[in-house]
């Protein structure tokens, strides 16, 4: 009898300390809440590594040590495709669909940042080395305009040569991300992913991931 009430006295602390710790994981600002429904459709394969943050792939940038402050004066991520094959180049974008805002996309489709005739043994290892159309830009997402999605898609270049035409880079808004996919027939990506933050001065209180303007609708389409 005295292992017996042993036994049922450590399994009723257990519990209480996983709740106890279950609960403290919900009201911590550190926690890094996962993409859920419609938001995690897009998240296929890909990883991307901030400093701090470590793998932020499907996740929301969590509302502590500034980090949403930081994201937008770091340096560009690490950006990794285990499946990546070695032999084959690759093209990297990372776009913005929600700009202005998730309300009103006016200018969808951001660019962030596009490499074209990256390595597959580099893709593999997160070295994004190649040739970079749109040089890394941070993200930015303006101030009482909601979370902003910002996604990473890889597709295989297949020997292709890649170019901007001379109105894409006068501007990184409004890009015509379809048109440019199908003008150098790229099929469906290889792999994807996106992460969710908003303006580090608008307070968590007042907005949230899956609430008001920020609410997916639909499937996430990006063509």
């Amino acid at each position: 009898m005295g292992w017996t009430v042993r036994l049922v006295t450590a399994a009723l602390l257990l519990g209480l300390v996983m709740v106890i710790t279950g609960d403290e994981d919900e009201n911590n600002p550190c926690a890094q809440e996962a993409l859920l429904d419609d938001d995690a459709l897009v998240c296929q394969g890909l990883e991307v590594f901030y400093p701090e943050l470590g793998n932020i792939a499907c996740k929301v940038v969590p509302d502590c040590n500034n980090y949403r402050q930081k994201i937008t004066s770091w340096m560009a991520p690490i950006v990794k495709f285990l499946g990546a094959v070695e032999g084959a180049t690759y093209i990297l974008m990372m776009v913005d669909p929600d700009a202005p805002s998730r309300a009103e996309p006016t200018q969808k489709f951001w660019r962030h940042w596009l490499v074209t005739d990256i390595e597959g043994a580099d893709l593999k290892k997160g070295k994004i080395q190649g040739q970079e159309l749109s040089a890394y830009q941070a993200p930015s997402p303006p101030a009482h305009s909601g979370f902003h999605r910002y996604q990473f898609f890889v597709y295989l270049q297949e020997g292709k040569v890649i170019s901007l035409l001379p109105k894409e880079n006068k501007t990184r808004g409004s890009w015509k991300m379809g048109i440019f996919l199908n003008r150098f027939h790229l099929g469906e990506p290889e792999a994807s992913t996106q992460f969710m933050t908003q303006n580090y001065q608008d307070s968590p209180t007042l907005q949230a991931p899956r609430g008001g303007a920020s609410k997916p609708k639909h499937k996430t389409r990006w063509r």
